[in-house]
Formats: C-alpha cells, structure tokens, sequence
C-alpha cells in the first residue's frame, strides 16, 4: 500500500470508523508510516481509531508518534485506555512521556502500574534529558553465567516477547553487575548442556546513564552494536540503548548542531522548529544573535567612520569594503564547519598534533584560495573601475590577506570552543562572519593607509 492509498484508508476510517478494517490496516502497513498518516488528521479521530485497538497495536502505533501528537492525544484519552496503553509502551518511551505530564498526570498514571514498573518509570525519569539514562529501555533480556545453555534459551522464550532486542544477551551476577555478554548465535549452535560461562564475552562495551546520551550513539556507532548495556553508578546494568534510539539521538544531535552553526539556539532548551515553534519564541531566540552580532557591527561601523578623511581621497576604496571582509567570513565558515565535521565524526580532538595537523593543511589551501581570489578580484576591479595600480595593491593583498586569514582562523576556532568547555556547533556562522568583518576592516585601511597614505599627506599640505 502506497502512502496515498494509507492516507485515503485512515480518512475514511476516521469518517466511518471500523474495528476489524482499522485492525487489518495496522497489521499490514509500518507503524512509523501509519503514524505518519494518522497525524495529518484531528487529534480526536487519530483517538477513537486508536481505541479501536487492542492495547499492545496502540501503545506500539502511539510510540511512534512525534511528542507533540502524543501530548495530544493524552489529553483526550479517557483515562482507563491511557492508563493500559501507558502500561504497555516501551520503557524508554515511557519515561519520555511522564516526563512530559504535569503532577496530576503522572500520579493518575503511576497509579496504573505495578511496583516494578512504577519503579522503573521513576528511575528512568529521574535522568535529565540529556543523559543517557533519558534513552535507556529496560527491556533487555539477562542470563546467568551457571545457567546451561537448554535452561538460557528457556528462559529467552519465557522473556523474549517483552524486550527490544535478543540478538545479544547481557550476562548479570545475583547483584545485576555486567559479567558480559553472549550472542544469540552462540547460545543457539551450543550444546545443550553447556554453560553460559563457557561462552562468555567479558569487557563489554557500556555507557553509564549519567553521561552525555551522544556517547551512547558514539559507542553504537562505533563498535557496530545494535544495543550498549548501561550501568548506574554502583555498576548495576539498569538497560540499554538500542541501534534506533542512537539514530534518533544522532539525527537530533545533527538539528541542533545545524541550528547552532546558523545562529537559531541559545543552547537553553529546544531548538527553533519552523513548523511547531511559537513566533514569541522564534523571534526571541533569533533576536539574541542578531543583537549580539549587531555589537560587532557598530565596532565595525565606527572603525570604518573613522577612515573618513582617507576615503574623501581615495573614495574608491569604499566600493571595495563589502567583498573583501565578507570573503573572510565565507572562508572562515567554510573552515570551521569542515574542523567540526572532524570532531563530530571523531577525527579530531583536542590535543597540539591535531591542531598542527589541521594548520597543516589549512595554510596552503588557504594561501592558494587568497591568491586566486586576490587576483580575480585585482582583474574585475581593473576592468570594471578602471582603477589605478596602487588601488589594486591594496585591493589584492587585502582580499590575500583577508581570505587566507579566515581559513586558518576559521579553523582554529572550533578547538578554541572545545578547549574553553562549550561545543563548537555554538559557533555560528553569523559570529564567525561578524568576527572576520572586524578583522578584514582592519587588515584593509592598514593597507590602504600603507600604500595610500601619502595621498592623504599629500592633499593636507
């Protein structure tokens, strides 16, 4: 079924509803594609469709709901099918939820649920969202090390159909510490008799769950796990991520990196979304920079008014000003986004022989890129202003100068950010620009009082 032909059936599900017809479409279409066509209609229709369904079919179709859809939906949910549907949601996307609810919300909910799911809601939820607690599941299979391989695979069909992933399966002393781990494929071609400690994989790759949740889809990442095990702070494994949450974590990850490079985050809370953001809060987040860059604008501004005298001479030199302070933000930015790539990708770290590796490189590109900009800039401005030679000396080595300056500084920039704390995405383009047009002012009119200077001495006398 195309996505045309899903969206049709959910429209007239929603203006006739049908509990087998309703049921058969989410046994036959992707969850992640029918939400996508269950959140182009009302809030309340997507409601009465999911209470068609049985509890497991709506708590798996509600998890892949955005945040803001679920929200929705909770507030129209009676409470009987919210609190079963609460109930049997992943525990990851559980806690997400609960987060999210104000006190009366989440008392009705707790009250719903078993002690050990109540308690493993709150420990869940207790993780900031940064962590990686906040994206820990605990539906996770776990075996004994004494166990025989015939009582472990027992014990995966007993436990199997409430876990996430049983591909890998986490070994735990009587303390819940993680022994290690054994796959599924060797407890499978076993000997019956076996035991799990025979098999066993030590020094497993883990994450704590007060970490940064990006060291987690690092890990992942890097190590291709389709699941890290994560421990508390005493070293019991409390769950794990999994290989989908640490996409989401990435894709989220690269928004907000995106959002800070361009200048539409403070870094205090969400980023700005074009589609669900208030325009109070789009326009106060976006204001910020540009007040702060405005800053640099007047510094700017007055050190270029107070050229004045040196332009009433050579007033030429005020038509070639924007090209050439803009061309070092240009390369400025294209350098750091290339250094901060680095370091996302984990090429790059802080430490002297990356920064020397990065100068390196940097120079020569950068030496190449202002003397072939340097001269096609010469070149126009001969033909297009017909301007004398010592106007195009300052116009070439100012661009040289200007271009090759950007891409080193642009460069070391991102180290600069890393080493004082903060992440380099917070680097905007816009702050990098608005940096390279104070520098370039200054560059230019010391060049220009250089090689121009005597005309103005010239004209006084």
């Amino acid at each position: 079924m195309n996505r045309e032909e899903m969206m049709f059936a959910v429209r007239r599900f929603a203006h006739a509803p049908d509990r087998a017809g309703f049921a058969e479409l989410v046994r036959t279409c992707h969850p992640s594609d029918l939400a996508d066509a269950l959140q182009a209609i009302s809030v309340r229709p997507a409601s009465t469709l999911l209470q068609l369904l049985e509890t497991p079919q709506r708590a798996m179709l509600f998890s892949h709901f955005d945040a803001e859809r679920q929200d929705a939906l909770v507030a129209v949910l009676p409470a009987k099918e919210l609190s079963e549907l609460f109930a049997q949601m992943p525990a990851d996307d559980r806690a997400d939820l609960f987060n999210r609810l104000d006190a009366p919300g989440k008392s009705g909910l707790l009250d719903g649920l078993d002690e050990i799911e109540r308690d493993d809601v709150l420990a869940l939820s207790a993780y900031p969202e940064s962590a990686v607690g906040s994206a820990t599941t605990s539906d996770f299979v776990a075996i004994g090390s004494s166990m025989t391989v015939s009582a472990a695979l027992d014990h995966i069909r007993a436990t199997a159909p409430d876990s996430e992933t049983v591909y890998v399966l986490y070994v735990l002393d009587a303390q819940r510490h993680l022994q290690g781990t054994v796959s599924l494929r060797d407890l499978v071609v076993a000997k019956p008799d076996t035991r799990v400690a025979g098999l066993l994989r030590p020094d497993a790759v883990f994450v704590r769950a007060a970490w940064p949740r990006v060291q987690a889809a690092d890990l992942i990442r890097r190590y291709d796990l389709l699941a890290v095990p994560v421990l508390d702070d005493k070293d019991r494994m409390i769950g794990i991520v999994t290989v989908d949450d640490a996409m989401d974590i990435d894709k989220q990850q690269d928004a907000n990196q995106l959002a800070r490079f361009g200048g539409t985050s403070t870094g205090k809370g969400g980023d700005l979304d074009v589609m669900t953001t208030p325009l109070r809060r789009m326009f106060s987040v976006r204001v910020f920079w540009l007040a702060v860059l405005t800053f640099f604008g007047i510094i700017t501004s007055t050190f270029v008014a107070a050229q004045e005298e040196l332009l009433s001479q050579a007033i030429v030199l005020a038509a070639f000003i924007a090209p050439i302070v803009d061309m070092g933000g240009n390369t400025g930015s294209q350098s750091a986004t290339l250094v901060i790539r680095g370091m996302a990708l984990g090429e790059l770290g802080l430490n002297w022989r990356h920064v020397g590796f990065v100068i390196r490189r940097e120079l020569p590109v950068a030496a190449m890129l202002g003397i072939t900009i340097a001269l096609l800039e010469a070149v126009l401005a001969y033909f297009s202003k017909g301007v004398g030679t010592d106007v195009l000396l300052v116009v070439g080595l100012s661009m040289l100068v200007c271009t090759a300056l950007g891409g080193v500084i642009g460069a070391l920039l991102p180290f600069l950010a890393r080493r004082l704390g903060t992440d380099p995405a917070t680097l905007s383009s816009p702050l990098i620009t608005s940096v390279m047009d104070l520098i370039g002012v200054f560059v230019y009119f010391g060049f220009a009082w250089a090689f121009l200077g005597d005309q103005l001495t010239g004209a006084a006398g």
